[in-house]
């Protein structure tokens, strides 16, 4: 192909000169043999578009001599026929520098400016000199050759402007999906390493004066730690499967999972009550792991720092929203300032990324309160 593209170029400006010195006339119609003749260089300019201009330049240039030169009748230097095929070559080679400045550094763009600026008006001071309208006819070809090359650079500049915001998206979206497996890889520990935490306290307390109480909190070490180990795998799976768009949320968790949530931490000496309310429909993926992982690190934060032996989830099932509600008879402000840190920071993300609402703070009678409020296609009737 780069064979091809050579073969056309160098044929171009020597058919070019043939096809002129053949025709008696090079007025309307004439024109199209030299015009058809101009896609032979083409090819070339995409790949070597200096010597590709420089071979369309010497062609054009030869030609206008070799019409100027033609015995009557053939029109004289500068007559309306000739001058005709010489626009018609500044602007194919006007089209070419375009193209050489869309595609091309500004600094071979440039170049190209240059090269073909002074060959034009080389032909100009051909034809017309002495002429008064000499001023006149190189103001038009430069006016024509500087629109040529901006439009060729403003196409550039757009092209690289749409790189440079596709390539500012993809960032974006990595840090996005960063942040979002930090927050995944926060709320499944930290919950896990809470509830391993007290039953470890436990089971050393215990473990010479109640041996079976010991037995049961490893159990419930063993079950936390397993069900997390099981649940960093699938993340890590799903992270190595993952498409650039993102990591699949078909094993995340969801509200089906609270009541299993509920009774690890039950084991973990926090009881957990649960109340549905509404009408359960299926919800929306991200909807679902928001409420569980708001419900959890709330449970968690009840777990590490309210000093409270129970709580109580409420999940209600609105027309346009989903309310979840954990609340406890702890210690409130302490609880608040102790857990201030990343998870309530972390819940309040997650609301926010749906348009949710989110509030979390002690309660008027004493305890806490967290109530996240995301929105929901409403359901079906």
């Amino acid at each position: 192909m780069t064979a091809l593209s050579w073969a056309g170029a160098l044929a171009y400006p020597v058919l070019l000169y043939f096809a002129v010195r053949n025709e008696p006339e090079l007025t309307g119609t004439r024109l199209l043999p030299s015009l058809l003749l101009a896609v032979l260089p083409f090819p070339l300019l995409r790949r070597r578009p200096l010597p590709a201009l420089a071979l369309m330049l010497t062609g054009s240039f030869t030609a206008l001599l070799a019409a100027d030169r033609q015995p009557l009748p053939w029109p004289a230097p500068g007559s309306p026929q000739t001058a005709q095929f010489g626009y018609l070559q500044a602007l194919l080679t006007d089209i070419a520098v375009a193209c050489i400045a869309a595609g091309r550094p500004r600094r071979t763009a440039a170049a190209a400016a240059v090269m073909t600026f002074a060959v034009q008006v080389a032909a100009v001071f051909h034809q017309r000199a002495g002429s008064e309208l000499l001023v006149s006819h190189l103001l038009l070809l430069t006016l024509v050759l500087a629109l040529a090359w901006m439009t060729g650079s403003m196409v550039r500049e757009r092209r690289d402007h749409a790189e440079t915001v596709r390539t500012q998206t993809a960032a974006q979206a990595v840090m996005a999906e960063r942040l979002r497996i930090a927050r995944e890889l926060h709320d499944m520990v930290a919950h896990s390493i809470g509830i391993i935490a007290i039953q470890a306290g436990t089971g050393r307390r215990v473990i010479d004066t109640q041996p079976d109480e010991a037995r049961k909190a490893l159990a419930v070490i063993e079950t936390t730690s397993r069900d997390t180990l099981a649940g960093l795998r699938r993340m890590l799976g799903a992270l190595r499967r993952a498409d650039p768009e993102g990591v699949p949320l078909t094993t995340a968790p969801g509200l089906g999972d609270l009541e299993r949530l509920a009774e690890i931490t039950g084991d973990g000496g926090v009881r957990v009550d649960l109340d549905r309310r509404g009408e359960h429909r299926e919800l929306p993926a991200e909807v679902e792991l928001s409420a569980f992982r708001i419900v959890q690190e709330a449970v968690t934060n009840v777990v590490r720092h309210a000093g409270a032996d129970r709580c109580r989830v409420v999940v209600d099932y609105r027309e346009d929203e989903l309310l979840v509600e954990i609340t406890d008879d702890g210690r409130g402000a302490a609880a608040a300032t102790a857990g201030s840190g990343y998870g309530l920071t972390g819940m309040r993300e997650r609301a926010v990324l749906l348009h949710g609402r989110f509030t979390a703070g002690p309660r008027p009678d004493g305890g806490f309160r967290v109530t996240a409020a995301l929105p929901v296609p409403a359901a079906r009737s």
